[in-house]
C-alpha cells in the first residue's frame, strides 16, 4: 500500500498562495479559484442554453456590489450635547458705603470705562485687568497694580505718561483728568472700591439690589460676553479632544455655527443617570465665533457641538464593508480584475464616516463590497 504522506513529501514545491479570506457562507472558506471555476461554469451553461427552445434557463450569478478605491480626506468627529450661554457666573460684590443710585439692565454689556452701577451718584466705572484692585494707589507706588491703572489709561486715550509699574506724577495728571470727565472726585489717586476690575467686557446676567439698597454686599452677577457651549464630556472621549479643535454648534433652530475648544477640565465628576448607570465627565468649552443673527435669539440653549478630532489628507479609502478578515491574520479585499477576483492584503488606516484608509492597492481599483 503507497505511503501517501511519503508521496506529498517528495512532492515538487508548492507555489506561494494569494491571502485566504474568512467569510460567511455555506462550506466553509471560498477559494480564489473555487469563485473563478464557477463563474466558468456559469458562462459555459448560460452558452449552451443560448436559443434553446426546451432546454432549462442557465443559472446566472447576481453581480456583486463594488466600490472604487478612492483618494479623499477622512475626518474623524465627535457630536455630543451642551449648553450655550455666556460662560462662568460670578457676583459683584460691592465694597463701599453708600446707597445704590444708578444700576444696569439685565444683559446689558459693559465695556471699558463704563459704569458698572452707581453709588451716591458716583459711577463705579470697569477697568480691564487680571488683578483686583487691593490698595489706594497714589504717586510713587510700584507695581502690576499700577501698571494696571495705566494702560486702562492709555486705552481710554490719556497720555504723558510711560506704561510701566510705577506711579509718577505723569500718571497722577492722567488719572485726574480721567476723574473729571467722569465728574467724579478729583483725588488723583484710586481706591479699589471706586472701580470694577474684570479681564474684559462684562454682560450683566441678574440684578440683586434695587435703586435706594446700601452699596455693600452682592449687587448683580455677570459673565464675560463671549457665547461659550459648556460640554460634559465622557472621559472614555478625552483622548480625541485638546485645545484648538474646531467645532460645529448645531442650535435649536437647526442653523449652525463655528467654534474652538477653549477648554478642557481636569477635574472629573460622576453623574448618576439610572440607578445602574453612572458616567464620568469632564468639563469641556467651547467659544463660538461670529453666528450674529443665529445667535441672538438664544440666552441660552441645548445644542449639539460636533468636534473634529482627527483629519487624514490625501489618503486612500473603501467603504468598510469591503474589509476581509484574512485566515493569516490582517485584512485584506477581494479586487475585481475583468470577469474574476483576487484577494489583496491591505493595511487599515484611520476609520470615519463610514470608510476606511487602506494601503496596498492602487487607486481607482474595483472592490467588492459583500451585501
Amino acid at each position: 500500500m503507497t505511503d501517501l504522506r511519503s508521496e506529498r513529501a517528495v512532492s515538487p514545491v508548492e507555489e506561494p498562495r494569494a491571502p485566504r479570506p474568512r467569510r460567511r457562507g455555506r462550506g466553509g472558506a471560498l477559494a480564489v479559484a473555487g469563485g473563478a471555476a464557477l463563474l466558468a461554469v456559469a458562462a459555459a451553461a448560460a452558452a449552451i442554453g443560448v436559443g434553446g427552445d426546451t432546454g432549462t434557463p442557465a443559472v446566472q450569478r447576481t453581480p456583486p456590489a463594488t466600490a472604487k478605491v478612492t483618494r479623499t480626506t477622512l475626518t474623524e468627529t465627535k457630536t455630543v450635547d451642551g449648553t450655550l450661554g455666556h460662560g462662568a457666573v460670578a457676583t459683584l460684590t460691592g465694597r463701599g458705603q453708600g446707597t445704590i443710585t444708578w444700576l444696569p439692565s439685565a444683559g446689558s454689556t459693559i465695556t471699558r470705562g463704563r459704569a458698572v452701577y452707581s453709588a451716591d451718584a458716583r459711577r463705579i466705572p470697569l477697568l480691564y485687568g487680571t488683578m483686583p484692585l487691593y490698595r489706594t494707589l497714589s504717586s510713587g507706588m510700584k507695581g502690576r497694580d499700577v501698571k494696571m491703572l495705566e494702560r486702562n489709561l492709555a486705552k481710554l486715550g490719556y497720555d504723558g505718561f510711560t506704561v510701566d509699574s510705577e506711579f509718577t506724577w505723569a500718571t497722577r495728571e492722567a488719572l485726574e483728568e480721567w476723574q473729571d470727565d467722569l465728574n467724579l472726585e478729583v483725588t488723583g489717586t484710586l481706591a479699589p472700591e471706586a472701580v470694577v476690575v474684570h479681564d474684559g467686557a462684562l454682560r450683566v446676567r441678574e440684578i440683586k439690589k434695587e435703586l435706594g439698597d446700601p452699596g455693600g454686599g452682592p449687587i448683580l452677577t455677570y459673565t464675560g460676553t463671549t457665547r461659550e457651549v459648556s460640554i460634559d464630556l465622557d472621559v472614555a472621549d478625552r483622548h480625541l479632544i485638546r485645545k484648538g479643535l474646531r467645532t460645529t454648534v448645531e442650535l435649536p433652530d437647526g442653523a449652525t455655527v463655528r467654534g474652538t475648544v477653549t477648554g478642557i477640565g481636569k477635574v472629573a465628576t460622576t453623574q448618576t443617570q439610572d440607578q445602574d448607570e453612572t458616567t464620568t465627565t469632564i468639563k469641556v468649552t467651547v467659544s463660538v465665533s461670529g453666528g450674529g443673527k443665529k445667535l441672538k435669539p438664544y440666552d441660552t440653549a441645548p445644542v449639539e457641538a460636533t468636534i473634529v478630532s482627527a483629519r487624514r489628507k490625501n489618503v486612500l479609502v473603501v467603504p468598510v464593508g469591503a474589509l476581509i478578515a484574512l485566515a493569516e491574520g490582517g485584512y485584506g479585499v477581494e479586487v475585481v480584475e475583468g470577469p474574476a477576483t483576487r484577494y489583496a492584503a491591505v493595511t487599515t488606516g484611520m476609520f470615519a464616516d463610514g470608510q476606511v484608509e487602506i494601503t496596498g492597492v492602487d487607486e481607482g481599483a474595483t472592490v467588492v463590497v459583500p451585501a
